[in-house]
């Protein structure tokens, strides 16, 4: 049996519900993956995050690389505490900060693997915020 929604979406459309799914799945990924990375910024459990920032780094920013490497896991922090509290402003937080991610890896000159998973993040991160709601979206009509 087919949902109402489904019979009344015109074709080429998203049902609300499937958009709703969707941004959800899409704000709990881009919420939880960037705090669990940065909080591996401290404890080089997953990998040791200074061997993918590039030497120039720390050329133009005077401070040891894990030094910076904590700065970097703080920011991933409050990029995941933004998109679970502000999805449409975090999601292009996330965005951006993949973007830096993947030319410092193309600077590196090597880990073009990684700045390719990357890329495929950034634009997750741009559909979650075409996805995010404003306020009157999703509202239960009365």
């Amino acid at each position: 049996m087919k949902s109402s929604t489904a019979i009344s979406t015109p074709a080429g459309q998203l049902a609300p519900a499937a958009a709703r799914q969707a941004f959800l799945l899409l704000r709990t990924v881009f919420t939880v993956a960037p705090i669990i990375f940065g909080l591996d910024k401290f404890t080089n459990l997953l990998t040791d995050w200074t061997m993918y920032l590039a030497p120039v780094v720390t050329t133009v920013v005077p401070l040891p690389a894990q030094t910076i490497m904590y700065v970097v896991g703080v920011v991933e922090i409050v990029a995941g505490l933004t998109v679970a509290l502000k999805p449409r402003f975090g999601s292009l937080l996330v965005a951006a900060w993949l973007l830096g991610i993947i030319v410092n890896l193309l600077v590196l000159g090597s880990f073009f693997d990684v700045a390719l998973r990357d890329f495929g993040l950034l634009v997750g991160a741009l559909a979650l915020n075409r996805l995010s709601p404003t306020r009157q979206a999703w509202a239960v009509p009365q």
